[in-house]
């Protein structure tokens, strides 16, 4: 299969491959032999096709559509392939079929519900309907992205099409249903209407995401689907606005664009088109959707192009979210309050400041949009429901006056649904985050306010002398009990999700450097050792009313996935001691398993403890049971490689011979080393981690440049917030790094790292 985004056309043939350079491929003739390649696919609708002399044959592929090279694609190979078909909402039937290797044809089905649900959606929620009569799919192995939205001939990575129970947790279904969507709907944004420039890959990136983020929601939990977005945001673009890769999601220059599919672009950029939806509302943003396709269809267009449909056809004046696309880095909004008993006036100030980044300094402010909500501090009763405060100012007070005056100061619910990409600091007590966790009508900040409880506990932790003596408070105790005891909440994941501590990485944006990560580490470790033997009786009787019958069968659906998962934090929870009572747990939790999810969920936790004999046993089981799928096999080499164990990078380095690891897959290579580079382990002391980054980087620049661009980016990006010894020792690497004649791609991220 070919995959040309974004500058591949050019290694096809001869060809202007800017992304406004638009034609229209109206005959595509493929030609090969039928014994090997019995399948040849390209875009657009299949007019021909025949046998030929010698055994060989022949398809004509005709795209009425104009679009940019970077969408065209040609398949050729020896798959199976699953069939069904749509009706669109004005009556015309289209031929789905997605393909894949023959022994696979059966994880097929998930993806195919997928793409039905996704064109219902997309009419139902923008009116926008499919225009050909063929939509294909095809699964491949050997794949560097996720999938590639080709107009009507997506290529897809096999991690993101295949799902079985068996092979599949409900994480990877969830996945797969979103990322089907994410390609389906750049059908309209991206490819109906694609980008004037690469610098503008947000337009197509950023929309799409948020796209595809809202069909999850409606697919399933709005409240879940919203705390995992953040969760990602938080862990994985944070860091980049804080560190030497910061950019705009419109990013001014660069030197390899295979290095801005980033975070940054991608999601970050679906959180700027959701200010628009918060600024202009559901309505007001579908009217802006609507003058975008009016005017833009078949037309490369521009982020400003976008921002002006959204402004015109709302009357509204955007011109300072212009800034969002224009300035790198995560503002900080500052909150202070006060409260006029007499009037009933509750006073909100809010100040901003968005940091200086690489190339970027004295930033001016953005238009930020503040979701707030006001509860009674004693019976936590919702005063003032979601109102929608914008912030354009560097400074600016609200005052708000309630129909409902309190007997004392209203506890600000602020930020609600993460309503801007931004950093919120407001002095809540804990007593306040408590109430806010039980009470607050926002899903989002009740699942924040038991972050923003364990961030002060696992610091608190960090700073103290002696680490193993560390006691959390009794307000933080006191409210994960009532968490795991919570049986008025529907939505299992919502408990779940409130019982995970913040991440390290999430942690470390929070911090002040220097950061010592395996001291940190320690200090998270310490937190949820405390919280499982304070709560142990609890957690195992929620983990017993939770554990399915013997005879009970395996439902893939929303209710049941979100029991899994509460059930499975549990478990994690009940095994941090790692004795031998946590792994007869583990053990039972292992076989008796009905599908990926528990079965993956029991082995993560067995290989925090490998050198117990139900560790052992697993490690052999799993893979054996895999009978060499792909997908599978990644799950167990990516479980050992993040597991929880100081000799972890000698047992990478053993993994790495084994007979099923491969450097030239992209899959195989991130589920050991990729992983691996983004564990705690990654920073030991000594800087071994280093050295392992330091000789792969180039190992893999060799074979696959965009890869390695990703790893280096991975292994470095938060250099500047470690302590002192370790920047000198990643400095030292970066310079090797630097010297070691790297490709494009992988040196302009070592390069920058450096500056």
């Amino acid at each position: 299969c070919t995959q040309m985004e974004a500058e591949g056309f050019r290694r096809f043939t001869y060809y202007l491959d800017r992304p406004d350079v638009m034609a229209k491929f109206t005959s595509v003739r493929l030609e090969a032999d039928e014994s090997k390649c019995p399948i040849l696919l390209s875009n657009g609708n299949r007019i021909d096709s025949g046998k030929l002399e010698e055994g060989r044959h022949f398809a004509v592929w005709s795209d009425p559509f104009a679009k940019p090279s970077y969408l065209f694609a040609v398949v050729a190979g020896d798959l199976a392939s699953i069939q069904d078909k749509f009706i669109t909402k004005s009556g015309r039937e289209v031929h789905l079929e997605i393909f894949a290797a023959k022994e696979d044809k059966d994880q097929l089905w998930h993806a195919m519900r997928s793409l039905q649900n996704s064109m219902k959606w997309d009419e139902e929620r923008f009116g926008l309907e499919y225009d050909l009569d063929i939509y294909n799919i095809v699964a491949v192995k050997d794949f560097n992205m996720g999938a590639m939205e080709n107009k009507s001939l997506n290529v897809f990575n096999t991690s993101l099409t295949l799902a079985r129970e068996d092979t599949a947790t409900d994480d990877d279904y969830e996945r797969i249903e979103g990322v089907i969507g994410h390609e389906y709907f750049h059908n309209w944004t991206g490819n109906r209407v694609t980008c004037r420039d690469w610098f503008q890959l947000t337009l197509k990136e950023g929309l799409t995401v948020y796209r595809d983020q809202e069909f999850s929601a409606d697919m399933g939990s709005r409240a879940r689907k919203r705390i995992e977005d953040v969760r990602i945001l938080r862990a994985a673009q944070f860091p980049e606005d804080n560190g030497p890769m910061s950019h705009p999601i419109r990013p001014e220059k660069y030197a390899a664009i295979e290095n801005f599919y980033t975070a940054t672009v991608y999601n970050k950029g679906a959180e700027v088109i959701r200010m628009y939806e918060t600024l202009l509302g559901r309505d007001g943003f579908r009217k802006g959707m609507d003058l975008y396709f009016d005017r833009h269809d078949g037309n490369a267009v521009t982020c400003d192009d976008f921002r002006s449909a959204m402004q015109d056809a709302n009357g509204r004046d955007l011109s300072q979210f212009e800034r969002w696309y224009l300035q790198a880095g995560t503002p900080i909004v500052t909150a202070t309050d006060a409260w006029d008993a007499e009037t009933g006036t509750y006073s909100l100030t809010l100040k901003q400041t968005v940091p200086d980044t690489p190339g970027q300094m004295d930033k001016l402010p953005m238009q930020i949009p503040v979701r707030v909500g006001l509860l009674d501090r004693e019976s936590g009763k919702e005063l003032m429901g979601n109102t929608v405060l914008e912030l354009c100012e560097e400074s600016k007070t609200f005052e708000l006056k309630l129909d409902e005056t309190p007997s004392g100061k209203p506890v600000p619910s602020l930020l609600r649904g993460f309503s801007a990409p931004v950093k919120l600091e407001y002095d809540y007590s804990d007593e306040d985050l408590s109430l806010l966790a039980g009470f607050d009508t926002d899903s989002f900040n009740r699942w924040e306010s038991m972050q923003r409880l364990g961030s002060k506990v696992v610091l608190d932790a960090f700073k103290t002398d002696d680490i193993d003596s560390f006691q959390p408070d009794a307000t933080f105790m006191d409210a994960m009990k009532r968490i795991v005891q919570d049986k008025v909440t529907d939505d299992l994941s919502l408990i779940a999700y409130a019982l995970i501590l913040p991440t390290e990485g999430t942690l470390m944006q929070q911090m002040k450097p220097p950061i010592d990560p395996t001291r940190l580490h320690e200090a998270r470790n310490r937190v949820r050792k405390v919280i499982a033997t304070e709560l142990a009786d609890d957690m195992r009787k929620r983990y017993d009313e939770l554990t399915p019958k013997d005879d009970e069968k395996y439902v893939i659906d929303g209710p049941s996935a979100s029991q899994r998962r509460l059930r499975n934090v549990l478990l994690a929870y009940l095994c941090t001691s790692g004795d031998a009572k946590a792994a007869e747990l583990c053990g039972k939790h292992f076989k008796t398993a009905k599908g990926m999810t528990d079965k993956l969920a029991a082995f993560s936790c067995l290989c925090n403890m490998p050198d117990s004999q139900e560790a052992k046993e697993a490690i052999e089981q799993f893979l054996a049971d895999a009978k060499g799928d792909a997908n599978v096999i990644d799950k167990w080499f990516a479980s050992q490689a993040r597991a929880d164990v100081d000799d972890l990078l000698p047992r990478v380095k053993k993994l790495m011979e084994h007979p099923e690891f491969s450097l030239t897959n992209p899959n195989r290579l991130r589920s050991v080393v990729s992983v691996f580079i983004t564990s705690p382990q990654f920073h030991l002391p000594d800087g071994s981690g280093y050295d392992f980054a330091l000789e792969m980087i180039p190992k893999v620049d060799a074979l696959n440049p965009q890869v390695a661009a990703r790893m280096a980016n991975g292994a470095f990006r938060t250099w500047r917030l470690l302590d002192e010894k370790r920047q000198k020792m990643i400095l030292d690497r970066l310079a090797d790094l630097s010297k070691a004649g790297l490709s494009k791609d992988a040196a302009e991220i070592v390069s920058k790292m450096q500056a």
